[in-house]
């Protein structure tokens, strides 16, 4: 036995403390290994999708007999050779087909896959097919599909409270305004791959980039007729995904899959850019009708919204989205009485799906239009007016869904960062600069964010790990959620580390497979953390329970003198090391294994009456930026940003810190640069990175200040009371779109509200300008 006196030593890489990346060297090295890294096996097939050429048509014929004929071909996939169900829609509605058959509906919508001995000829020859097409009528934005009378692609929602309309007509001031916001593309590093290998009977193993391991599974045994047990998915890490491989990735899988069991061969699958941007869902645009009725200090008293969304031709993940959106449209603010519709209409356009906040950010950024509104018509400073509309006390605490906001915060942080970043002087020193009249016109924002963290469908609010203990020490951790450069698996291996008090190098984070833990979520709705943690908790909480049990039988102590020292532990006044005392745990056949399991509780949702808790807390933060406008040309630059974030009782302040820089980015290039263009022909234009504008090193604020709340600490029982990070943040950048709209407004002296659509452009920015000079 192995006796040591009692240690001061911590362990390295506990919760709450700076750790980096565990995969932050192999990233910058080009070490970490992602799945076309993956050796192929003799004999890999390649496949590649032949893409439609109209945005509606029937399909008179499809000749593929050049296609069969080219060099390198082994065959083709179609809608025929599906040996199950033709589908992968995530919601089961049966309306998003692998291979289109009597007709196409969006410009890109895959209609056959080629399989060749190399992805160079089986690329090749997909251009190769002869379509005769019998065009039809198509529609590519929510309003011409309105005017259409396309319908919906999934049933709408409603929030009501109070009495919108007769509180709107008695209101002293009433606005009315049409707001366009844009969608965005994924733009992940790393594109969509799939790397199917059958395996005896109905097995097959697909190696992909996905952010839904589960979904896929079931999607590819749903294609092949087989049970979800017969399917493998794996996903070792991911070069960004941002929810654009919450659902998408279910195509690439099944055509994957498809082939390697036809032919009995690996088969791998990789878009170029151009047809990944075409092929794949992006963020939805939407056309937002607003109204707003206020009395004379600018305080809110109705609020009426309709949220029309661009959703493509399935229904995909829309309907959670559009809802999202109105669960968002108050963002921090009481709206005594409210009444929000969602119109998420059919287009002719490729379905689109998850993004960063899942709709929150379109619903948000409605809501801090109508702020900038009341400020112009008032003549109030926009903070002044988000401050007389925050959520409160006094029964000012109601959603429109109902739920009350219990752990309001968001007046604290706006407080603290308006004193940090000296708003209050910056802003008068903005005015005096533009009351010159230059070329050069500046402007500053302070927006904040209230954001709601759970999976609307309560069902997805559930997580499972598996820990084992190898006899020599070594811990080997799987859980359901998967890595996308976010940091997951660090933080998850911090809580395990933390509940063993081992260092952090004593575990080993392994790929995430269906094989292990059953049944996973996606790793999206900023819920990686919060589920996975807290069911990796619970396998290590069984674990140790059984280690006491052990120590205090084995030792004949009481197991209140059992306790888990830094790489040790401590049985009455013995201290054995860790790996001493899981021997002996072995050697007495104590079992070392656990499968934990986590559900979120309180949560509930009925969206037949629009009313219940769909979120277990809130995420709150706030962002300061200021701009510089050239009024000639419409170009400008953030000067500066300051922000203050909410993360709770951070697992890994570093990451998190990574994270909401990242997400502030991101939000910034949504509202200002990436902008999708079809042309009338219904073919995306913006389909590459040379004409997608997403924010370069040279785009970021001169002067960026981030920090975290360290105050903070999440009233809930979330691990280590922490809170969600990975989309809160993103909707931060909107304080750079209100800072445009400040500067924009000066040419008039702030007598109007600009009504910038978004993404603000340098020419959006300029045309708002020539609009306001008369």
């Amino acid at each position: 036995m192995n006796i040591q006196k009692p240690s001061r030593a911590t362990i390295k890489g506990g919760v709450s403390k700076d750790l980096r990346h565990d995969s932050a060297i192999k990233h910058v090295t080009g070490r970490a290994e992602y799945c076309d890294d993956i050796a192929e096996p003799l004999g890999t097939l390649h496949a590649y999708l032949g893409l439609s050429t109209k945005a509606h048509a029937r399909l008179s014929d499809v000749d593929l007999s050049a296609v069969r004929a080219a060099p390198g071909v082994i065959g083709v996939l179609t809608a025929d050779d599906i040996p199950g169900v033709n589908d992968v829609s995530p919601t089961g509605r049966n309306d998003e087909p692998i291979f289109a058959t009597d007709k196409v509906e969006f410009w890109g919508q895959p209609m056959f896959a080629v399989v060749a001995e190399t992805r160079d000829a089986a690329r090749r020859a997909a251009k190769l097919a002869q379509v005769s097409y019998e065009e039809l009528p198509h529609a590519l934005d929510p309003e011409a599909a309105q005017a259409a009378d396309m319908g919906y692609v999934t049933p709408p929602l409603t929030l009501k409270r109070g009495e919108a309309r007769s509180a709107m007509e008695n209101a002293a001031h009433r606005i009315k305004g049409k707001m366009r916001v844009g969608g965005q593309d994924h733009m992940y590093l790393e594109g969509h791959i799939a790397f199917a290998i059958p395996g005896e009977d109905d097995d097959v193993v697909v190696h992909s980039s996905t952010q839904h391991p589960s979904e896929a599974q079931h999607m590819v045994a749903h294609v092949l007729g087989v049970p979800s047990n017969a399917v493998v998915i794996n996903v070792r890490r991911m070069g960004g995904g941002f929810g654009g491989k919450e659902t998408q990735m279910n195509l690439f899988c099944a055509v994957a899959a498809v082939a390697a069991k036809k032919w009995n061969r690996a088969v791998k699958i990789r878009p170029d850019r151009d047809d990944d941007m075409s092929a794949t869902g992006k963020r939805h645009d939407f056309v937002i009708d607003y109204e707003v009725g206020f009395d004379d200090n600018g305080v809110i008293e109705a609020v009426t919204g309709e949220f029309a969304a661009r959703c493509g031709f399935s229904s995909d993940l829309s309907g959670p989205v559009t809802d999202r959106a109105l669960f968002h449209a108050d963002n921090a603010y009481y709206y005594p009485n409210v009444l929000l519709n969602s119109h998420p209409m059919k287009t002719n356009t490729v379905s689109n799906t998850a993004f960063r906040g899942f709709g929150g950010p379109q619903g948000v950024i409605a809501a801090e239009r109508i702020m900038e509104e009341i400020a112009y018509h008032r003549g109030l400073d926009s903070l002044e007016v988000r401050k007389r509309n925050f959520y409160g006390e006094d029964g000012r605490d109601v959603t429109p869904y109902h739920q009350t906001v219990e752990d309001n915060i968001a007046p604290r942080i706006c407080q603290e960062l308006e004193d940090k970043a000296d708003y209050q002087a910056r802003r008068q020193a903005v005015l005096d600069w533009n009351a010159k009249g230059g070329t050069i016109r500046k402007g500053i924002a302070l927006t904040p964010v209230k954001f709601g963290i759970s999976f609307t469908a309560t069902w997805y609010n559930q997580a499972g790990a598996l820990l084992h203990i190898y006899s020599d020490g070594s811990i080997h951790l799987n859980h359901g959620g998967t890595e996308m450069g976010q940091g997951l698996n660090t933080k998850i291996a911090q809580v395990v580390a933390d509940a063993f008090q081992v260092d952090f190098d004593t575990i080993k984070i392994t790929k995430t497979t269906t094989e292990k833990v059953p049944n996973t979520s996606a790793t999206a709705a900023s819920s990686g953390s919060d589920l996975n943690g807290m069911a990796a908790q619970d396998a290590a909480r069984q674990i140790k329970e059984r280690l006491v049990a052990f120590a205090a039988e084995h030792w004949n102590t009481d197991a209140g003198h059992v306790r888990f020292l830094p790489n040790a532990v401590q049985v009455g006044d013995e201290i054995i090391s860790f790996p001493d005392f899981i021997k002996q745990a072995y050697m007495a056949r104590v079992h070392l294994s656990a499968a934990g399991f986590y559900k979120t509780p309180k949560i509930h949702w009925n969206r037949d009456t629009g009313q219940g808790r769909p979120f277990y807390y809130y995420a709150y933060g706030a962002a300061c930026s200021e701009v510089s406008v050239d009024t000639l040309t419409g170009e400008y630059r953030v000067e500066r940003t300051d922000i203050l974030h909410d993360v709770g009782k951070s697992l890994n302040p570093i990451i998190d810190i990574g994270q909401i820089e990242g997400a502030f980015i991101q939000g910034m290039g949504w509202l200002t640069t990436e902008e999708l263009w079809w042309d009338s022909a219904g073919q995306l234009r913006t389909h590459a990175p040379s004409t997608y504008k997403i924010p370069l090193a040279s785009d970021r604020p001169r002067v960026f200040n981030v920090e975290l709340a360290k105050w903070s600490e999440n009233k809930e029982h979330t691990i280590k009371r922490s809170k969600a990070v990975g989309e809160p943040p993103f909707m931060l950048g909107i304080s750079v779109f209100e800072a445009l709209s400040h500067a924009v407004a000066s040419v008039d002296d702030y007598k109007t509200c600009p009504r910038l659509d978004a993404p603000a452009t340098p020419e959006r920015v300029l045309m708002a300008i020539e609009r306001l000079r008369g």
